[in-house]
């Protein structure tokens, strides 16, 4: 794994979760992958990517598909990103079975989501998630989305996965800023926004990084507002996350994924279509899309 310059940030600064591309018919485009992967590295400076997530349409892929691009990112950019692969499912073998061949494959790390629809207690999050962590020697991020979920992981929930010497980290999207600053102070986890809305906000009160979706189309500025506001430039900080108010909305009009692929449709970069129950944006929701990243200043939309 390409060493972070902080170890007290594990994964980098900057990671985008990344959508997979798809070609017209729905399949798999892994070659639109392999470039998307670049651009993102290479062109806006991402110190990682998180594979196969939310955004990368995991619900939908099946486990020879999250397989084949996790490959073909780590074949691409591997030796200069830090590729995580998403584990996560409702299903515990399920989710050590995946972590274990993310391992194989030379993923750099795993990232599993509270488990979804089954809304388990506490101790079956703790147990849920330290198996995954047992099951190979790679570094973890738990995902606390509990609006996707429906099962919040609690603080003293947290400190307990903390003990586990493979669980780093912890990708928030729980949209609690008075949580986080606690789990922040008593777990020793480092913390990652997973929220763009909310990457400035959590990082003034400690978070060390983004796992980002608009990653997509301002990685750079948010890479610059993170080493801005680390070198105690908060006003400059501040000046760039106003500027990017309207590209942070306007990508989750509707669903995240579904505009994410709509912008980078228009830029001329690898999207496709996305996979049922999804349904790819209409032209007014283009229209919109293309207005507020016009506002946001993002290249191929601005004046």
């Amino acid at each position: 794994m390409p060493g972070p310059a902080d170890p007290s940030r594990p994964f980098g600064v900057l990671l985008t979760a990344m959508v997979t591309p798809f070609l017209p018919d729905g399949s798999l485009d892994l070659d639109g992958t392999r470039r998307l992967a670049s651009h993102l590295v290479d062109g806006l400076g991402h110190d990682g990517l998180v594979v196969n997530g939310t955004t990368g349409e995991s619900a939908t892929k099946t486990d020879a598909e999250d397989l084949a691009v996790l490959s073909a990112v780590i074949a691409e950019v591997g030796d200069r990103a830090t590729i995580i692969a998403g584990v996560g499912t409702n299903d515990t073998r399920h989710s050590v079975d995946a972590a274990r061949a993310a391992a194989r494959a030379g993923a750099h790390g795993v990232m599993a989501v509270t488990p979804y629809y089954n809304r388990p207690p506490q101790e079956g999050l703790v147990r849920h998630f330290m198996a995954v962590a047992d099951a190979t020697d790679l570094p973890m991020i738990t995902y606390d989305i509990p609006k996707r979920t429906g099962t919040a992981i609690e603080l003293d929930t947290l400190k307990r996965l903390a003990e586990h010497p493979r669980i780093v980290a912890n990708k928030d999207a729980k949209g609690d800023l008075e949580f986080a600053q606690w789990g922040m102070a008593t777990t020793g986890l480092a913390w990652y926004s997973g929220d763009d809305i909310l990457n400035l906000p959590l990082l003034s009160v400690g978070a060390v990084g983004m796992i980002s979706v608009v990653g997509h189309l301002v990685g750079d500025r948010l890479k610059g507002m993170a080493e801005a506001l680390s070198a105690g430039n908060g006003a400059e900080a501040a000046a760039i996350n106003r500027s990017l108010l309207s590209v942070y909305t306007g990508c989750f009009r509707t669903q995240g994924v579904i505009l994410t692929k709509a912008a980078l449709a228009m830029q001329g970069l690898p999207a496709g279509p996305v996979r049922l129950p999804l349904v790819d944006a209409t032209p007014e929701q283009r229209e919109i899309l293309r207005s507020d990243l016009a506002a946001g200043g993002v290249p191929g939309f601005a004046d």
